[in-house]
């Protein structure tokens, strides 16, 4: 094997790693999982006229200037903890709409922490608030609340404990009682629903 040949196939191996983002993801398939998308409140976040899976996907593109100053760590992320890009980008997208919706790094009336939202009165903060230590730290309490979620429900499908986790991310994995009622109690009562039609959307763009 020539050594043009051997530095043409190495260079293609590594471009697949990569871009290999989809099968990295071991918790499920986003693109499987229903979802009504946002409620009627969160779609108003942009004076929306539209709600549910189109809201959901029209807030995911006003975010993606801003997403996309934080790809490279999304992506790194997501490979070295085996989660979805797309889903990171859309609990950014959902939590601190990418960065805008935060006063020097904090919301939730100075609770939450960073792109992520990570909340103070529960975990002790890693990193800056933009930075790749955060991003992980949320991706690692997305990863327990669905490994909990999981226990919870041994019997749901892979991609129903997976949206049960995105829920649990939010309001506790107390809250999470039914499949069909799991947001009944996030914030806007929309919350699982509204990140998966979000990650769908960041999936086929980019994520």
């Amino acid at each position: 094997m020539g050594a043009p040949l051997i530095v043409y196939m190495s260079i293609m191996y590594m471009l697949h790693i990569s871009t290999c983002t989809c099968s990295s993801c071991i918790y499920g398939d986003v693109t499987k999982i229903d979802t009504t998308g946002a409620s009627e409140s969160t779609a108003r976040q942009d004076k929306l006229r539209v709600k549910g899976v189109e809201a959901s996907h029209e807030l995911a593109e006003h975010d993606l200037r801003r997403m996309n100053k934080y790809k490279s760590i999304i992506i790194r992320v997501g490979g070295a903890l085996q989660m979805d890009p797309a889903v990171i980008a859309a609990i950014i997208s959902r939590e601190s709409r990418a960065g805008a919706a935060l006063v020097d790094g904090w919301g939730d009336h100075g609770n939450g922490f960073g792109l992520m939202q990570v909340d103070k009165r529960y975990h002790k903060l890693r990193g800056a608030w933009d930075s790749e230590e955060h991003v992980t730290q949320g991706t690692e309490i997305l990863i327990d609340s669905i490994k909990a979620i999981q226990r919870k429900f041994p019997n749901w499908p892979k991609e129903h404990q997976f949206k049960g986790g995105i829920s649990a991310y939010n309001a506790g994995v107390r809250n999470v009682r039914t499949y069909e009622r799991m947001d009944i109690g996030t914030t806007g009562n929309d919350y699982s629903n509204d990140v998966v039609a979000r990650a769908q959307w960041y999936k086929r763009n980019g994520y």
